[in-house]
């Protein structure tokens, strides 16, 4: 492949010293990152023709229009910005975990008097204790629903004295060990939480020992019910334990790493050994893993996993070497707080069992996710040709506009448009309107403003297609080939009315759906129509129906909170447009302004210290 002069003369002017490259396309997108202890060897690399016998590789330098460059001081260095850009940009050619979005955290903010445990999907430096990476909120809410019944954490926002006169119906039930009446003290709920966490990293040999030598002086004490209310603990606890997998008395702890590979799928196993016990597992999927080899993939989801990981264990277990095991050890020690960090391949005995299982664990999960992809799919494309069939179309469905209205008695009014593409959701095409024109709760108006807006975009899109350098909106770029309005006849009349006036009215199939028996009203037919009850095209519209109510519902109460926090903030004298803008610019909510001290507003633009105590003085 010839290289381009532009490209020629960058590599000519790159530095032979560490750091990280960027790779952009024609349209200026990020596709690659990558790091290299010589910039200029490593990058030139990639326009030799034995590297471009990879079809990846092949792919990736096609498409290459620019590449950027930035200098560090050392190869961690490198490593570490490396990880940060994959994680900003997501390039299409790099491995990376598959959810874009932040994985789940049990979080234990141990700097608080009394520490509640929470779900987070970020970690910060705040003094907590944070545990994970789950892969779903459901399993994290799982976990903390048992934990809750061995150690029963505040969930309330009670200001804990101890002096209150009586507790919550969580106390009766046992779900709460209310500090609140003084049923705690301080440094026993705060010793309870320190089991939990202790529970939590599979450590649970010291806690039963202290809560069994609690149970037997609370016994000689004659305090029978706290004697009781501790022996269901150590059952519990004992019942978990007997549950888990016992590796090794002398067992260091380590995560054991194995990977399963299938039609360019990727699914990464994760054993958990905490003191000699498996105590858990997990999977995670991987995406851009196509013609790269596995010590690769490894090397990936080792940086991407541990760096959201708040715990590095002293050793990892591989089936595989990997090629930069020397600086991941030394950036996973850092991580670690100066413990060694060993990643071990075990060619024999009880370790390189381990391997095997979770490599079995790993076929078997990801076989399991493949075989329910493909029912998925075909439900999916059953679906929309029973609606294709249904509404009479010639051409097969691919994109499923909704709309729907919500508002609270005319105000804070807000439509939403959710897009779903061949059977499935299309959230980045997600869209919601304030409504501006409409006074009081009309929702026919509302749902004319919103279309009128909508195909307003569509329109400005395709001139901004003709215009070199602009690109429009993609998610008001195409067309539906249906569109469906949450509401009866009348919202169907005035939705036709739109289209009429933009002169697509033949072109887009639409359709008023009601809520009450799921009936669809289609332009000129008297009769509304009716899908078969259990028919996979009824569970579609069902599904997308609520999942505008849905949208249109949080983008509502989203659009209410600001308007109700804003009229706070006008309410306080000397604060304008300018300056509520600038508080909610630096804070962001009501609750971290009311909790900011003096010196962070003041520091704030606009705001002097006169003001900061005003504004502190009212919202208190």
């Amino acid at each position: 492949m010839e290289i381009s002069p532009k490209i020629n003369a960058i590599i000519d002017s790159l530095p032979g010293k560490p750091g990280c490259y960027i790779m952009r396309d024609c349209d200026g997108k990020v596709i690659y990152v990558g790091k290299a202890i010589n910039l200029r060897n490593r990058v030139r690399s990639y326009f030799h023709s034995t590297s471009q016998q990879n079809l990846k590789t092949y792919q990736l330098v096609s498409r290459i229009q620019d590449i950027e460059w930035i200098v560090v001081d050392s190869e961690l260095e490198a490593l570490i910005l490396e990880m940060n850009l994959i994680k900003k940009y997501r390039p299409r050619y790099n491995v990376r975990l598959k959810d874009d979005k932040r994985y789940p955290f049990i979080k234990v903010s141990w700097g608080d008097d009394f520490p509640k445990v929470t779900v987070t999907r970020q970690m910060l430096q705040d003094g907590s204790r944070y545990f994970g990476p789950y892969t779903s909120v459901w399993a994290v809410h799982q976990t903390l629903d048992f934990i809750r019944r061995i150690f029963p954490y505040l969930t309330c926002d009670r200001v804990i004295t101890g002096n209150d006169e009586r507790a919550c119906l969580f106390y009766d039930i046992k779900l709460c060990a209310a500090p609140c009446i003084g049923a705690i003290s301080q440094s026993g709920y705060r010793q309870m939480i320190d089991d939990l966490c202790q529970f939590l990293m599979g450590r649970t040999e010291p806690i039963v020992s202290r809560l069994q030598f609690e149970m037997e002086k609370a016994s000689q004490a004659l305090n029978f019910e706290k004697a009781s209310v501790l022996r269901d603990q150590i059952r519990a606890i004992e019942n978990v334990v007997e549950k888990q997998k016992v590796i090794s008395s002398d067992y260091i702890d380590s995560d054991v790493i194995a990977m399963a590979r299938s039609n360019g799928e990727a699914c990464v196993q994760v054993f958990f050994i905490r003191g000699g016990k498996l105590i858990g597992r997990d999977y995670f999927l991987l995406e851009g893993t196509a013609d790269n080899p596995d010590s690769n993939v490894f090397e990936s989801f080792i940086k991407q996993f541990y760096d959201q990981s708040p715990n590095v264990p002293p050793q990892l277990l591989l089936p595989n070497e990997i090629e930069e095991a020397n600086i991941i050890k030394q950036w996973l020690s850092q991580k670690s707080g100066g413990q060694k960090v060993e990643i071990i391949v075990p060619h024999q005995g009880q370790q390189a069992d381990l391997v095997k299982l979770a490599a079995q664990n790993a076929v078997e999960t990801l076989n399991s996710l493949q075989a329910q992809w493909q029912a998925d799919k075909n439900r999916q494309l059953q679906a929309l040709s029973e609606l294709q069939i249904a509404f009479n179309l010639t051409t097969p469905l691919n994109r499923i506009e909704c709309y729907d209205i919500s508002n609270t008695q005319g105000t804070a009014a807000v439509g939403s448009m959710i897009v779903f593409e061949q059977g499935t959701p299309k959230k980045q095409h997600y869209r919601h309107f304030n409504i501006r024109q409409v006074q009081g709760p009309d929702d026919f108006a509302s749902m004319e403003e919103v279309l009128t807006r909508r195909f307003n975009r569509w329109q400005a899109a395709q001139e901004l297609v003709q215009t070199p350098g602009k690109k429009p909106d993609p998610a008001f770029a195409l067309l539906p080939d249906l569109l469906l309005v949450d509401g009866g006849k009348g919202q169907l009349s005035r939705a036709t009315a739109v289209l009429e006036k933009f002169d697509l009215l033949e072109k887009i199939p639409i359709a008023g759906l009601a809520k009450q028996n799921e009936e669809l009203f289609l332009p000129d037919r008297k009769q509304p129509l009716l899908l078969p009850r259990h028919s996979q095209g009824f569970y579609l519209i069902q599904r997308i129906r609520d999942e505008a109510h849905r949208f249109a519902i949080s983008s509502h109460r989203k659009l209410r909170s600001k308007e109700g926090l804003a009229s706070r903030l006008d309410a306080i004298p000397g604060i304008g447009p300018a300056k509520r803008k600038a508080l909610l610019t630096h804070l962001g909510s009501i609750q971290r302004i009311q909790e900011a001290s003096l010196e962070q507003l003041s520091a704030i633009p606009g705001i002097t210290p006169k003001l900061a105590e005003a504004i502190k003085s009212y919202l208190e």
